[in-house]
């Protein structure tokens, strides 16, 4: 297991939707501890593939900041099934530098999955768990939580992340730059 290199906005590589894993082997379970640990490490709540530069439907999770590792879940090919309500959540990402906005999400959704040990599973979740599986799975999309907010506060956002790297305050530097 290593860390791994989060890739951040607006690498193009975010912007990707990833493959659907068609078999799940040792390789694949090394992938993801090595998401786990570097999400652990970084830290945040959840990570998917995508933002690692692996192109596969992958997400880990845990929103248990009181007993990390309690909840952790390894989700493989996840999809929404079912989603109700509407909820505003402050969200933030390891790929998005400096920045969080409020987004409109579903308040519940189901989601089906496979776990490493493939087995296929269903995950109900609200509020926090419901929000953050959005989130991934959006990864999985080539979808940001900022494509979710208007174009006015992503285009000041860009200008803020152009003048962060240019005044050096920021040593992400994204491989292309597109801003």
């Amino acid at each position: 297991m290593a860390l791994l290199r989060i890739h951040k906005f607006p690498d193009q590589v975010l912007k990707q939707p990833a493959d659907p894993v068609e078999n799940i082997n040792g390789s694949l379970n090394s992938l993801i501890d090595s998401m786990v640990q570097t999400m652990y490490a970084a830290p945040g709540v959840g990570l998917a593939a995508p933002q690692v530069g692996e192109s596969k439907r992958i997400v880990v999770l845990d929103t248990d900041h009181e007993d990390p590792g309690k909840h952790l879940l390894k989700l493989i090919n996840p999809r929404i099934v079912e989603s109700e309500g509407s909820i505003i959540w402050e969200e933030g990402c390891l790929s998005v530098v400096d920045y969080t906005a409020e987004v409109e999400r579903a308040a519940r959704v189901l989601v089906r999955a496979w776990t490493p040990e493939e087995k296929e599973i269903e995950i109900e979740g609200s509020d926090l768990l419901a929000v953050a599986l959005q989130h991934e799975i959006d990864h999985l999309e080539g979808k940001l939580f900022i494509d979710r907010i208007s174009r006015i506060k992503r285009e000041l956002y860009r200008r803020k992340l152009k003048k962060m790297i240019k005044e050096g305050k920021t040593d992400e530097r994204p491989s292309t730059v597109r801003i």
